[in-house]
């Protein structure tokens, strides 16, 4: 596979492991000391510190469906940067009611002896509804 394929699929590994709440599956999408600022929501350093988020703000969900298209990748060498759009929909523990969050996730990436990594996210909120 090429470079940017390698990329889109740990975006992809992030998104799978939230909606499978398969926490050692969404590690494989960070280096050991990423940073991720969500804005608003919170920044966290390091994949330990993302992954107890994440899980804590996922365990009570009903259905998560964490969607991402329009992959725009650059690769430079054994660095890579990436803009993705996300259209997530978490539901409550019901599933009968929800939160629909859009926006987009600008990935600094690097190329690891374990493949490609996210080693910074900023994620921009661009609407959140009520669903």
């Amino acid at each position: 596979m090429s470079d940017r394929e390698d990329i889109i699929d740990v975006l992809t590994l992030y998104a799978t492991g939230i909606d499978r709440r398969d926490w050692p599956l969404f590690r494989t999408a960070f280096t050991a000391d990423c940073v991720l600022d969500y804005g608003d929501i919170g920044t966290w350093h390091g994949v330990d510190e993302v992954t107890a988020f994440m899980d804590q703000a996922h365990a009570m969900a009903g259905h998560t469906l964490h969607r991402l298209t329009n992959h725009a990748v650059t690769v430079n060498g054994a660095t890579a940067t990436a803009r993705t759009y996300i259209d997530g929909l978490i539901m409550a523990a019901d599933n009968a009611s929800g939160v629909n969050a859009i926006g987009f996730y600008d990935d600094d990436l690097v190329l690891t002896p374990a493949g490609w990594r996210i080693a910074r996210r900023v994620f921009t909120s661009v609407r959140v509804v009520a669903v």
